[in-house]
């Protein structure tokens, strides 16, 4: 190579080797993120409901090509200074003489764009922290993905709190737990790797004591609460049937008040072991009492030991299992909408009408809705309260049932209560027992956990019975076993 083709200056000016074509593309690149940064930055503060895409644009991307351009920047410096010192021998110098009006001019620019930058980092690390914990990010940035997650977020009854206050929680350490497993669902998203449906972290979410607990707090709640369920069988008259009862929830602390109730599973350490990934069958469990009184209990199948087993302390997810994401089933759904007066309880056997429109497989969400419409249209060809009810039957389709995911209500077990899903009865079904053979409390004594009542219509509803009376099946049959063993959310 030449040496008379690199300029004196080369080798003695300071700032010579940025004088290239690579350093002058990533700088153009740099000054081109910056200034879509600070644009898209105004968007984002100027639109009225935010953007996931414009955020990861505003927060992620812009700076990635701010950063991107100042490597290639001074990549293209190194390069420029590597030619010069293989042509010439000479390796050029960075000197700094402030005696020299230019080289103050040219440290005074530097320093100026240095901290200039450092602001512009300093505020999109800001952003981009508080952006990857916003609900927009969570929820929208994958939107097939996280669809169904979302729309039963912002139906659910913590749609006000955000969904890094439950999956993340305070504090760094599951901060960066919470990003590193984020970065690999962004590989599954890519490359199409991810679950249908996309199962409950059972195994992964934070403990309770941790999230629930710091706004609720199972130590104050004291007493009992009333609650009243509106059932309408699947007859032609869509007879209705309706349970009011007093859940004995009790409190966990002695300073305030009896400890008992749903709450005694709290106010004393409860373990337990389950053989299946969703926490539905549990073979043993261990309780210690605020005494220090241990008892095991075990099903009579189960005879493995269990000594240097981890077994799972129980706490409130262990019951409140689904706190935000919850998939309504659709024979609850349409109770709900039937109740409220949605759906006309006039119109014949329309109960089971609209479960059935409801739980036929559908591949897409236009399908369904397409399907849902013909089917009651069908059933009912001169009936001018039908519209109405198709649109709310297609209203609870698109709540709680999401066919490209495969997510609706039958994935998701939900452990609150004992109707659809086995719930309560995963332990309480009489079958668990201690070597000195005491039982814990069986589903047979409904006085448990709750009293019902008043039970049925009309007149029965005002009969109040608060010792509890006996649960009678609307049909009027004896029922043996669980009640999820005919019923299942669709019946």
């Amino acid at each position: 190579m030449n040496p008379d083709t690199f300029p004196k200056t080369d080798a003695e000016h300071p700032f010579s080797v940025f004088r290239n074509w690579i350093s002058l593309s990533g700088l153009v690149l740099s000054m081109s993120g910056l200034f879509s940064f600070f644009l898209l930055l105004l968007l984002d503060a100027m639109a009225k409901q935010s953007n996931p895409y414009v955020g990861i644009l505003t927060y992620m991307v812009a700076p990635g090509f701010i950063v991107g351009g100042l490597v290639i920047f001074v990549f293209g410096g190194w390069w420029r200074r590597r030619k010069i010192i293989l042509a010439t021998g000479i390796k050029p110098a960075l000197r700094v003489d402030f005696s020299l009006p230019r080289d103050r001019k040219t440290f005074a620019a530097l320093l100026g764009c240095g901290i200039f930058f450092l602001f512009v980092s300093a505020i999109g690390s800001y952003q981009t922290y508080h952006f990857t914990e916003s609900v927009q990010f969570c929820g929208q940035s994958c939107h097939q993905v996280m669809k169904p997650e979302l729309v039963t977020y912002l139906h659910g009854p913590h749609s006000r709190v955000s969904c890094a206050e439950c999956h993340i929680g305070k504090g760094a350490g599951w901060f960066v737990k919470s990003k590193l497993s984020g970065t690999y669902q962004v590989y599954a998203v890519a490359f199409d790797k991810y679950p249908r449906p996309v199962p409950t972290p059972v195994k992964n979410l934070r403990p309770a004591q941790d999230t629930c607990e710091q706004c609720h707090w199972p130590q104050k709640h004291v007493g009992n609460l009333e609650r009243t369920y509106n059932y309408f069988l699947t007859d032609p008259t869509n007879t209705p049937f309706t349970v009011r009862m007093v859940l004995k929830v009790g409190g966990a602390d002695p300073n305030r008040g009896p400890v008992g109730g749903i709450h005694y599973h709290v106010a004393n350490k409860m373990e337990y072991l389950a053989t299946d990934e969703k926490r539905q069958k549990i073979p043993y469990v261990r309780v210690t009492t605020q005494q220090g009184v241990v008892t095991e209990y075990r099903t009579a199948r189960f005879t493995n030991a269990v000594a240097g087993t981890e077994l799972r302390k129980m706490d409130c997810m262990d019951c409140h299992n689904r706190p935000a994401h919850r998939y309504m089933a659709p024979n609850k759904a349409v109770n709900l909408a039937m109740s409220l007066g949605r759906i006309s309880q006039q119109i014949p056997s329309i109960k089971s009408n609209t479960v059935f429109a409801l739980v036929q497989k559908y591949s897409n969400e236009t399908q369904a809705l397409e399907g849902i419409a013909t089917h009651l249209s069908r059933s009912y060809p001169d009936d001018t309260r039908v519209p109405d009810v198709i649109t709310e039957a297609q209203k609870i389709y698109s709540e709680n049932f999401f066919p490209e995911m495969k997510a609706n209500w039958s994935e998701y077990p939900e452990n609150i209560g004992h109707k659809d899903w086995p719930g309560c009865f995963r332990c309480h079904d009489g079958n668990h027992q201690s070597p000195d053979g005491k039982k814990i409390f069986a589903s047979s004594n409904c006085n448990g956990c709750h009293n019902i009542i008043a039970q049925g219509r009309g007149a029965e509803l005002m009969q109040l019975t608060p010792e509890g009376q006996k649960f009678k099946h609307p049909d009027g049959e004896t029922v043996e076993g669980g009640c999820n063993d005919c019923h299942n959310g669709g019946l």
